[in-house]
């Protein structure tokens, strides 16, 4: 028969024991109901935040709509490239995003270059470029390559490749490759898909050095240039004078400083680049140019 202090000491283990679960219990209810708050804490940061960004703490609402900066014109310093010229910088607000307008490009080697510039896709490189041509920075300036892509190279007065304004922009208007089909098993090597022409002939887009930091430089093909790896973004497209362009391309090269062959021959001169409205007149002529012909058959 167990003794009494037998008795007492498990009465009071099963009494510890006890103390000890409600402990556990409370301790785990206490975790869960912290957690629980402090999810639901977050979830209300997060909206008051999101709240708060879309204005609807702000103490003054305004349904008006006001004018915001659409493009960023990063400075450049001529101390590092004394290539650069500085002519200001273009407009931060009221800039066109819609629409088209035209580049005229007047050169030493026969009719001039008639270009569609797309505001809508481009609206900062087409602004750029209207800023810059209304300070005739273009005029007179040499065109200083033939591109082993394909393309005549413009816009740089100094004609080294590294001139352009004291500012830069970003890219715009990048073509997207087209996704390739994934190869299917096969014993045998299957051939390779060829790249895409991402670049027609006649499409105008800005040249950056390095990509991305875009000026007043810019590319006209004259061929088609296929590449799986878009590094120009597109500005617009020629219109008129792709003959011009073709005699043009037909141009020597010779060396460059760098021991390119791609520079020139015969010096190829911009006289005047000007920039302005779309012509309707160049539209229909165009149009015309892409339409199929009507006339009577014999």
């Amino acid at each position: 028969m167990a003794s009494s202090k037998d008795r007492q000491r498990k009465l009071a283990r099963a009494k510890f024991d006890r103390q000890q679960a409600r402990r556990a219990e409370r301790e785990g209810r206490r975790r869960r109901i912290t957690a629980g708050v402090g999810t639901t804490l977050a979830v209300l940061l997060v909206a008051a935040g999101g709240a708060w960004i879309g204005g609807v703490f702000d103490p003054e609402e305004s349904t008006e709509t006001t004018a915001t900066d659409v493009c960023l014109w990063t400075p450049l310093g001529t101390a590092s490239n004394p290539d650069l010229k500085d002519v200001g910088t273009p407009p931060t607000k009221d800039i066109p995003d819609s629409g088209t307008s035209t580049m005229t490009i007047s050169t030493d080697k026969g009719a001039p270059i008639v270009v569609e510039v797309d505001v809508a896709s481009s609206p900062c490189a087409a602004t750029s470029f209207s800023y810059l041509a209304g300070k005739q920075f273009f005029d007179n300036t040499e065109c200083h390559e033939l591109t082993a892509e394909g393309a005549l190279r413009c816009g740089d007065p100094a004609g080294s490749g590294q001139g352009g304004p004291t500012y830069s922009y970003y890219d715009e208007n990048l073509p997207v490759a087209p996704e390739q089909p994934s190869p299917a098993p096969s014993a045998s090597a299957a051939p390779s898909t060829p790249a895409p022409v991402l670049y027609p002939k006649g499409t105008v887009a800005v040249l950056g050095n390095p990509q991305g930091v875009n000026g007043s430089q810019f590319l006209i093909f004259h061929k088609d240039f296929a590449t799986a790896t878009p590094g120009y973004s597109i500005l617009g497209k020629v219109t008129g004078g792709l003959d011009t362009l073709a005699a043009i391309a037909k141009t020597e090269t010779v060396a460059n400083s760098t021991g390119d062959k791609v520079k020139p021959k015969d010096k190829i001169t911009i006289k005047t680049l000007t920039v302005g409205p779309a012509s309707a007149g160049t539209a229909a002529s165009a149009a015309a140019s892409a339409a199929p012909s009507t006339g009577a058959q014999s």
